[in-house]
């Protein structure tokens, strides 16, 4: 019998045999002694007791058996590829928690293993992604550095090529450097180390920030907000959020515009709204404006990469919070988010 393969299942038995042999022989001679007339009996009684006893015991070790034989048989399906192989545990005891232990391992590797599967394909997205984006600055730079050769004598025309080839490289390295951080934030690999801030604090610094360029382009960017509203982040990357989505609004307006930053406290949120009132966004592209790399077919800005509000949701969505656009062409842009405000619960 298979369950005799065990060794502490076999002398287990074999010390029951002895006990029970033992039993037999003092009580055959107990009953010679004081019940010599029904000692045929008393015997035949005590050998059927002894046979149930043992076939109770392998009755009980042959169904443990064949429930390991199982747990064994889907272990081993689950090694060899049957990510939903899971071992029977309905019932209580001891052997069942291991086995519920063993099906919670193998739904924590499943999900380790999706999770590698997800990274493995957004790297290899990645990696096509900016290959296809870099080809258009790349060759825009050949072309810059030929025209230059061909009119080193002309200086103005070499100072006006070299900025354009500057401004090229700026593009890359922003690209560069914005798909780092939007794979760092998907990976995990970024620990969001969040503070008390002060939002008001926050947004002067953003101001400050855009300040020259906003008055070199005749905008205006406007604050709005109570000095005493606190906010749990981590203040560098949210400043880069808010930064992101306050780009793409002097991206899309005029000159004469305005841009308004506005925060407030509700009841258990801190909300932040970055609106606009320029050119607006397309109601095809709304839904859109969050994909990486997405470029409208109505926009006029052929210089943008596509990365700026992918990389200021992943951002929020980092912090646990929200953001939502809103838009009306021709009369503006608003980008509302939401964090929770754990000391207002």
């Amino acid at each position: 019998m298979k369950i005799f393969v065990n060794k502490d299942i076999k002398h287990f038995f074999a010390a029951i045999s002895v006990i029970l042999a033992a039993f037999l022989l003092l009580a055959q001679v107990v009953v010679r002694l004081i019940y010599h007339r029904f000692s045929l009996w008393l015997l035949l009684l005590s050998l059927v007791t002894a046979g149930a006893i043992w076939a109770a015991c392998c009755w009980y070790f042959n169904r443990q058996n064949r429930i390991m034989e199982d747990a064994v048989t889907q272990i081993n399906a689950y090694l060899s590829g049957d990510t939903d192989a899971r071992i029977e545990c309905d019932n209580e005891g001891e052997l069942y928690r291991l086995f519920y232990s063993v099906n919670s391992l193998a739904a924590v590797l499943n999900a380790h293993a999706a999770n590698e599967l997800r990274e493995k394909e957004f790297l290899k997205n990645t990696i096509s992604d900016i290959s296809h984006q870099l080809k258009t600055p790349l060759a825009a730079l050949n072309i810059y550095n030929g025209l230059l050769q061909d009119e080193a004598e002309e200086l103005p025309a070499v100072k006006e090529f070299a900025i354009l080839s500057e401004q090229e490289l700026d593009r890359m390295e922003m690209l560069v450097q914005n798909l780092l951080k939007i794979t760092k934030l998907d990976s995990g690999s970024i620990v969001i180390e969040k503070d008390t801030e002060n939002v008001a604090d926050m947004m002067r610094e953003i101001e400050l920030h855009f300040a020259y360029r906003a008055r070199q382009e005749q905008k205006a960017i406007v604050l709005y907000g109570e000095d005493n509203i606190s906010l749990l982040c981590d203040r560098d990357w949210l400043t880069e959020a808010i930064d992101n989505i306050v780009k793409n609004a002097l991206d899309h307006t005029k000159e004469g515009d305005t841009i308004r930053i506005e925060w407030r406290a509700l009841s258990s949120a801190v909300q932040i709204t970055i609106k606009d009132n320029g050119s607006g966004i397309h109601p095809e592209d709304l839904h859109h404006i969050f994909k990486r790399f997405y470029r409208s077919r109505f926009s006029k800005d052929k210089q943008g990469i596509g990365l700026g509000l992918p990389l200021a949701k992943a951002i929020v969505e980092a912090h646990s919070g929200t953001i939502e656009a809103d838009s009306e062409l021709g009369k503006g842009t608003a980008f509302t988010i939401n964090f929770l405000n754990i000391t207002k619960l």
